[in-house]
């Protein structure tokens, strides 16, 4: 059985604490390290090798972003995913941390049973951006002045690759997106690779980014 290598990275020690106990509850996942600040999380991630971090926005000395974007830019680190952390209510800084290469994002009240499946869901090249809360997230934070998109736009894109990108846009899987146009799961994964592809995209979170910011999504639709 393939185990999870996990690093914590949070400025409050009861909770790196609480979530290295939920981790180490699981059969498949082990915790190789804690760290309290960005940049030990940034060391960490090179020394212990690690396979996902689960990474807290607001920490000192160099927050979240900082050091998922120095992790997603170091080559030694290609495999090294990041589920970042939000408080959701309160951040609005996630689309940020997806520009700088998160893979997707958990508020910090979700269920224990819901992280070690975020868990999972991130370390197999999934991102993890859930219908409900990305719409209502992005839609925030769109309306406030950043970087421009690091991808291309879907000018270029196919009829049903802009239906793909929408779907992708929404937060539905492969799976999901297949039973919605009528696909094979197969045929939707290679619609979504060719899009990647085509827009110079990193991962899905990406893809999500591009959905709404050309207005090819709207927040709120469902």
């Amino acid at each position: 059985m393939s185990v999870i290598r996990v690093l914590l990275a949070d400025d409050q020690r009861l909770v790196r604490a609480a979530f290295a106990m939920l981790v180490e509850s699981a059969r498949d996942m082990e915790v190789v390290g804690q760290a309290g600040t960005g940049a030990e999380a940034v060391e960490l991630a090179r020394t212990e090798r690690a396979d996902l971090v689960v990474m807290d926005i607001r920490m000192p000395e160099l927050d979240g972003i900082e050091a998922t974007r120095l992790i997603a830019a170091d080559d030694d680190l290609a495999g090294v995913k990041v589920l970042v952390l939000t408080t959701y209510d309160t951040d609005e800084h996630i689309l940020e941390a997806l520009r700088a290469g998160a893979s997707g994002f958990l508020v910090k009240d979700t269920r224990p049973a819901d992280l070690l499946a975020a868990i999972r869901t991130v370390a197999a090249g999934e991102s993890l951006l859930s219908p409900g809360p990305t719409s209502r997230l992005i839609a925030r934070v769109l309306s406030i002045p950043g970087e421009p998109p690091a991808t291309g736009g879907p000018d270029g894109l196919s009829d049903r690759e802009r239906q793909v990108l929408a779907l992708v846009a929404r937060g539905l899987n492969n799976t999901e997106i297949a039973e919605r146009l009528g696909l094979s799961p197969l045929t939707a994964k290679t619609h979504v690779s060719r899009i990647m592809g085509k827009l110079g995209a990193r991962d899905r979170a990406q893809l999500v980014i591009v959905g709404y910011e050309s207005g090819l999504v709207v927040p709120g639709d469902a």
